[in-house]
């Protein structure tokens, strides 16, 4: 019976992690007091104490988190931002190549995708890998999401009653093109340049719809819509999480069609000179506690999909 411990198990990826994990037959949970929870020797004990212990956390805690287990066999899965690109650490996206599940599988040190990462690195990873997109490409992205994935504050901003009018509109942030998920996506798809990048936060819960935005000039190969469409297909053709192609649903694109499940669309769309690639999850789920626990499962030999939603 695996023990799992949950650190930052109060966050929004630890609650909904925990209520997942609650509904797998066979888990054992570790839990601390929450007078304990912040308390480094309760934490260094509980870590010691699992076969699994996810980090929940801010950057800075899931840094002491890893020396805390320090010493112990632990697989550490990481959903903070801290590790995605250190040296050691699997990066949590087995559908992206062999050797990306290979590593999965193996480690001790497993990073999860970041949400809008996540999406960006699902629609470029295999174009950069075909050779068709240019490592040096000038890219821009933008991203929908659900608000929930602002973390607490922001969701009790949202869910206020009655709710601020100012949120009732779409609000992009990152403007000083800074955001934290740019390293991960340079480092994964081995891009020589960052996006440009403009993240939307929506006054929905959760879903997440990312789009990179191409000219066919930007395409080292002239390929047609349909053939990039082809190209994923063979790329995800064992994906068990991922499908490709998104129905068009009369024009519109719903950012929040996934809410509440943990598989990932993608799909290319636009015209002769100007294509949208595209991908839609929940951020919640695919983009997050979903995506833990499916490294989780590969990690410890179970089915991929136990405890998820697809």
């Amino acid at each position: 019976m695996p023990r799992i411990f949950i650190d930052g198990a109060a966050g929004t990826t630890g609650l909904v992690l925990e209520q997942r994990l609650r509904g797998i037959p066979g888990m054992e949970l570790i839990l601390l007091p929450e007078d304990y929870r912040k308390n480094a020797e309760a934490r260094r004990r509980a870590i010691a104490a699992s076969d699994v212990t996810f980090l929940c956390l801010p950057d800075a805690a899931a840094r002491e988190a890893v020396c805390l287990a320090e010493g112990t066999d632990t697989i550490l899965i990481d959903a903070s931002t801290a590790h995605r690109t250190a040296p050691g650490w699997a990066y949590g996206f087995p559908e992206l190549s062999a050797a990306h599940r290979k590593a999965v599988q193996t480690s001790n040190r497993i990073a999860v995708p970041g949400c809008h990462a996540g999406g960006v690195i699902a629609l470029v990873y295999p174009l950069v890998a075909a050779g068709v997109l240019d490592a040096a490409a000038r890219l821009h992205c933008f991203s929908l999401t659900g608000y929930t994935g602002g973390g607490k504050g922001m969701i009790a901003d949202y869910e206020a009653a009655p709710r601020r009018t100012d949120l009732e509109a779409p609000r992009q942030y990152a403007l000083s093109q800074a955001h934290k998920h740019l390293p991960e996506i340079c480092a994964l798809c081995g891009l020589q340049n960052a996006p440009v990048f403009s993240p939307i936060v929506g006054a929905f819960p959760r879903g997440m719809e990312v789009t990179v935005q191409l000219h066919r000039g930007d395409l080292a190969e002239s390929l047609s819509v349909p053939q990039l469409n082809e190209l994923y297909t063979a790329h995800y053709k064992d994906a068990q999480l991922i499908t490709v192609g998104i129905t068009d649903e009369s024009g519109f694109l719903t950012a929040n069609a996934l809410a509440g499940q943990d598989r990932m669309q993608i799909a290319a769309f636009g015209s002769e000179e100007r294509i949208l690639l595209i991908a839609r999850f929940d951020n919640l789920g695919k983009g997050a506690s979903g995506a833990a626990l499916q490294c989780m499962n590969l990690r410890l030999g179970l089915a991929e999909a136990t405890g998820l939603s697809v």
